[in-house]
């Protein structure tokens, strides 16, 4: 009974050494962090063809979610302004310029954000 625990805790029974030097190895643990695998596991992966993504894609994807909502905010200002809305009629042209320059920096924003996640895909 206790050998099947064995077993089942501890399925690869065989290790392999890679000397590596201080660079590589500082690279390897941040490319696995960055995956969220141990080194073992990142390694076990890239050996067999596999290639494991990375979790900073994901970081990236929930702060462009956000930019998005500051942009629909922003938006939503805009169009009130525009329809005429009384809860609005005392913004003045500097408060519409400065929301337009909102809305732009927000964009700027986002699309630096999409350029790190395509940079970080090659």
């Amino acid at each position: 009974m206790q050998e099947n625990l064995d077993k089942k805790k501890r399925k690869h029974k065989l290790h392999l050494r890679v000397p590596v030097d201080h660079e590589d190895e500082k690279i390897i643990k941040s490319r696995a962090n960055d995956c969220g695998l141990s080194i073992s596991e990142y390694l076990r992966k890239l050996g067999i063809n596999y290639e494991p993504a990375s979790i900073i894609d994901n970081e990236k994807v929930n702060e462009m979610a956000k930019i998005n909502g500051d942009l629909g905010r922003l938006g939503g200002l805009l169009k009130l302004w525009l329809s005429d809305d009384r809860r609005v009629a005392n913004f003045d042209k500097r408060a519409i310029n400065k929301l337009l320059n909102d809305i732009e920096l927000t964009r700027s924003k986002m699309a630096g954000t999409m350029m790190q996640v395509i940079k970080s895909k090659k």
